[in-house]
């Protein structure tokens, strides 16, 4: 049974390509008998003739790489493609630092470890850069006790 008459007007009816024209293989003989663009119609108002979705590209491994990185996967060294810095800038790890010291430096006051004037010393002293961390910060406070 040759329908490619009937494919290629249904293709112009539905306006899709021919490949994307479904016929119901329960009523091919009815298609076959069709010979005009109404009875074309017809047949696709009843549904025994439709078009196909259109094929499009699946998001699914997109996905499953989202949810990976989402867990730190997939971040080694061949994934990489920014420096060092661009990828962690050197301010924002200034930030995170200093204000990891400043809150140091404000439980050390407020607990009666160091008084005011340390307090600012110390204070310029973390903004200067001295300091590379809390712990090289409480080791620098105990190291002056202990000299006086």
């Amino acid at each position: 049974m040759n329908l490619l008459t009937q494919r290629r007007m249904a293709a112009q009816v539905l306006k899709v390509g021919q490949g994307r024209v479904w016929f119901d293989p329960e009523y091919l003989d009815e298609i076959s008998g069709a010979v005009t663009k109404d009875d074309i119609r017809k047949l696709i108002k009843e549904g025994k003739i439709k078009a196909k979705q259109k094929r499009g590209v699946s998001r699914g491994r997109a996905r499953k790489r989202e949810i990976q990185k989402k867990k730190g996967r997939r971040r080694g060294h061949g994934s990489r493609k920014g420096k060092k810095y661009a990828r962690y800038p050197r301010k924002r790890r200034w930030i995170s630092k200093i204000r990891a010291l400043r809150r140091k430096l404000r439980e050390l006051k407020k607990t009666g470890k160091i008084d005011r004037s340390t307090y600012r010393k110390l204070y310029a002293l973390a903004k200067g850069g001295v300091f590379k961390s809390k712990s090289h910060l409480e080791a620098y406070v105990k190291e002056m006790k202990k000299h006086g």
